[in-house]
């Protein structure tokens, strides 16, 4: 079976909860969570959840178990937290949570940055995979690696991934 027919057999709606880690915004300055809902909701997913977390690794990792449990849930978007700064817990907590990584993922999110913002790419701590057989995606908290993310990864492949982990 070729790609295109593997990502026509996923052309449907995905139940999606959107995570934004962050001490500092709210609902009305979360720029980044924003945009990723206006993007899902442009490509007809559905949404299932939207959360604002403190970057503290106990409260995102109970948050997320909590998206992830939903039975309607089928991927967890996450923005925020993803660098290297003492306060960046997302990663680590994404990592403990996945029981498959997309490496591919991370690199290529990486290479596309790489070729807007130059080397501080290589400060981005993006990953993907599956979780409880649901897709776990973390990104960068600026507005642009979101963009970026969403239109050149996520949206194209999202129906894709979670028909994969259906066994669809």
């Amino acid at each position: 079976m070729s790609v295109e027919e593997h990502k026509a057999k996923g052309k449907r709606s995905i139940n999606c909860f959107v995570v934004t880690v962050s001490d500092t915004r709210d609902q009305t300055t979360d720029e980044s969570g924003q945009l990723i809902k206006s993007l899902l909701a442009d490509e007809k997913h559905m949404l299932a959840g939207y959360r604002i977390v403190k970057d503290e690794p106990a409260e995102i990792e109970a948050l997320l178990r909590e998206a992830l449990a939903h039975k309607q849930v089928e991927a967890v978007i996450v923005n925020g937290g993803t660098g290297i700064s003492p306060r960046d817990g997302t990663y680590e907590v994404i990592v403990g949570l996945l029981d498959k990584r997309l490496d591919g993922f991370g690199e290529i999110f990486r290479y596309l940055s790489y070729q807007d913002i130059g080397s501080a790419a290589i400060m981005s701590r993006a990953v993907a995979g599956s979780a409880q057989g649901k897709v776990l995606i973390s990104l960068p908290g600026s507005k642009g690696a979101v963009r970026l993310a969403m239109e050149k990864l996520i949206l194209a492949e999202l129906r894709h991934m979670v028909s994969q982990l259906q066994g669809k």
